[in-house]
Parts: structure tokens; C-alpha cells; sequence
């Protein structure tokens, strides 16, 4: 059974903390690795450098949205391809660890099902702009 007392605080915890996340790596992206260093990765990968930008962007405006509580469910369910490309383009080749070198694949995998069930949860307490269904 789901605790509907509760439920609102949990969806909020998981809103602030994987926000607080997202803006992380964005804002490391733009700072410290650069947005041209961040196009070359992700070059290196065989990917487009406007997919790197894109990346930062959206870390940066979904993590803030994820925080306020603004489209959550939206920037969730976006978040997870995101988060699974990661893990195929970026950290597959790394093994199964995220402390492996360059970083394996378990951590944006888990992050990618966090998203799910957050959007599926919904927005939670406090949300700035929620998205109604129906």
C-alpha cells in the first residue's frame, strides 16, 4: 500500500536530491569541463558536439525544474533516455561499477529507473507548477 501521508514527501526528496544532481553535472560540465571540452567528449564518443550542449542544458534547466517542482513528471520521463544513453554511449564499455574507471554503467541505470518512478510518482509536496493528468 502506498502511504498518501507520506508518498508526497518522498516523491519531493527524490524531486530535490536527483535535481540537485542534474544541476550538479551541468553546471560541471559548463565550468569545468567547458562547453567545447564537453562537445569534444562527446565527439569522442561518436556522437554530435551539439548533443554535449544539449546535455549540459538540460541537466542544468530540468535539474532546476526537478527542484521547483516545475513539469516533474515531463522532465522525468525526458530524463530517462537521457540517462540511459549515458550509460550505453558513455559508461557501458566501463563494466558494471561506477567506481571503475571513467565510470560504469549501474549509476545512470539506477538513475534512469529513479526518473521512472518519479514520473510516475508525480510531482510530490511543494511543487511550484505541476503538470495535471486527465
Amino acid at each position: 500500500m502506498i502511504d498518501v501521508k507520506s508518498a508526497p514527501y518522498a516523491a519531493l526528496l527524490l524531486r530535490v536530491c536527483t535535481g540537485a544532481l542534474f544541476v550538479t553535472h551541468g553546471l560541471t560540465k559548463l565550468f569545468v569541463f567547458t562547453p567545447a571540452g564537453t562537445m569534444g567528449f562527446f565527439e569522442s564518443l561518436g556522437l554530435p558536439g551539439w548533443l554535449g550542449l544539449a546535455t549540459m542544458l538540460f541537466e542544468i534547466v530540468g535539474g532546476a525544474a526537478l527542484i521547483l517542482g516545475v513539469a516533474t513528471r515531463l522532465v522525468a520521463l525526458v530524463a530517462v533516455p537521457v540517462l540511459l544513453g549515458a550509460a550505453i554511449t558513455a559508461h557501458w564499455s566501463n563494466g558494471f561499477g561506477f567506481s571503475n574507471a571513467g565510470g560504469g554503467w549501474e549509476y545512470p541505470v539506477m538513475w534512469a529507473a529513479v526518473m521512472a518512478a518519479l514520473a510516475l510518482l508525480g510531482d510530490g509536496a511543494l511543487a511550484f507548477w505541476p503538470l495535471k493528468r486527465g
